[in-house]
């Protein structure tokens, strides 16, 4: 079934997932458009029943206010504008609409039907796969994340075995993490794997490299490296499939938002890239990807799994990489998660993980003065991943992680508690 779409134009306001998650949860869906996006191509979108405006701090791009093409306004469509003062739209609001007013914009005025749910998205998602692909084959980079978890059962249903997943295994893997993997899907879900260990290529890559963006255009851009070269030993390889939420492309920047972050997925793809992306989750948020997955018939515990990201345990090891921190963050990580899950905090918290910096501390150890690294623990809660706060965890539980890990892990002798909400940190320290 084809959905009703109302089209968000970004004209510079901080509220574009805001306004997009109030019109989904009305049973409307909603895309997020730059700006300057062209009446012809508006044209082009299925069941287009609304247009909003939405302006805001960031209008101003190189000097200049940023405005829509001027013959967006004979579409004939419907459309109403926020804080976007060069508009000629019947309708203006200065502040965000009430949930009212954006209802009767949306349902009476657009005439848009509350048809979006996952499996509508999920049936419309298919047909547009199997349209971009028709009989080619898809290489897929397979970390058995939720959102790579998400789109490998997509496109199993779209396209079968025209599907080929990779499993890289770039030696920033969670302790046990790829052998997880590949009991899973090849074993348990037979899907058709591909297993890869480039540890030593990535770690060698990555050798003295300390600023965090390069560190993740080093890791995405051998990622596509790895599956060309694994696609040059198949036949009918033309597509890549990627698990892109839109969390990543925002933090990723646009044309009128500054960059948090690139993600592997976005920001660390090369110029001269030779595969045509298929991204069917890039306008989803994370609890929408669950629900996708859970609509898909996925295992509750991988749909509901820990949010890791593309880069590993790379921007988790705080600076340039060495193996000793590496192993350090590894290991402090595999006692958090146990412990968590002892507690039954590992089905409260949305994320929790260790990190360890690039430098070290005076302490005491075997009655003699030793400089060794901290380790950093954050657990946290979300919805969206734009947003997020502290999980307050009790005392003793951090106190039996804490001796753990000092008992435990080598070359540690502290462990800190992080308390910064998201924003103004991020869910990441890199």
């Amino acid at each position: 079934m084809k959905q009703d779409l109302i089209v968000i134009l970004d004209l510079g306001s901080t509220q574009n997932t805001v306004i997009a998650r109030e019109i989904r949860e009305l049973g409307v869906y909603s895309e997020i458009h730059p700006h300057d996006i062209t009446a012809n191509e508006l044209k082009s979108f299925d069941n287009l029943k609304g247009i909003i405006l939405n302006g805001g701090e960031n209008r101003v791009v190189n000097g200049q206010e940023v405005e829509i093409c001027p013959d967006l306004y004979d579409l004939g469509c419907p459309m109403i504008s926020i804080d976007y003062p060069q508009s000629k739209c019947e309708s203006k609001f200065s502040t965000l609409p009430t949930q009212e007013e954006l209802k009767n914009f949306i349902l009476k005025e657009c005439n848009a039907e509350a048809n979006w749910n996952m499996k509508n998205f999920i049936e419309d998602q298919v047909e547009r796969i199997r349209q971009q692909v028709g009989d080619k084959k898809v290489l897929l980079a397979l970390s058995g994340g939720v959102d790579s978890s998400v789109v490998a059962a997509m496109l199993i249903k779209a396209i079968g075995q025209q599907l080929v997943c990779v499993h890289v295994n770039h030696g920033l893997m969670r302790k046990n993490e790829s052998e997880s993997v590949v009991k899973v899907f090849r074993d348990e879900l037979h899907a058709n794997l591909i297993y890869v260990d480039a540890s030593e290529r990535f770690l060698g890559k990555l050798e003295g490299v300390s600023d965090p963006e390069q560190k993740r255009k080093i890791i995405g851009s051998e990622f596509i490296r790895v599956f060309e070269e694994e696609a040059r030993k198949l036949e009918g390889i033309d597509f890549l499939g990627q698990g892109t939420i839109y969390p990543d492309i925002i933090e990723s920047g646009t044309k009128t938002a500054k960059m948090v972050k690139s993600h592997h997925n976005v920001g660390g793809l090369p110029e001269d890239l030779k595969f045509e992306l298929v991204e069917p989750l890039k306008q989803l948020f994370k609890d929408e990807v669950r629900a996708c997955g859970v609509e898909l018939g996925l295992p509750h515990d991988m749909v509901y799994r820990q949010p890791f990201p593309g880069p590993g345990l790379g921007v988790r090891c705080l600076g340039a990489i060495t193996r000793d921190r590496l192993e350090a963050v590894r290991e402090s990580d595999a006692i958090l998660r146990e412990e968590f899950a002892k507690t039954g905090l590992d089905k409260k918290v949305w994320q929790y993980f260790t990190v360890v910096p690039d430098f070290k501390s005076v302490g005491m150890k075997n009655h003699a003065r030793v400089f060794e690294y901290m380790v950093i623990i954050r657990a946290i809660n979300t919805v969206d991943a734009m947003t997020a706060s502290i999980e307050k965890v009790d005392w003793d539980v951090l106190e039996r992680i804490t001796e753990r890990i000092l008992t435990e892990v080598s070359n540690v002798n502290r462990v800190c508690y992080d308390m910064s909400p998201k924003p103004p940190a991020t869910i990441e320290f890199e």
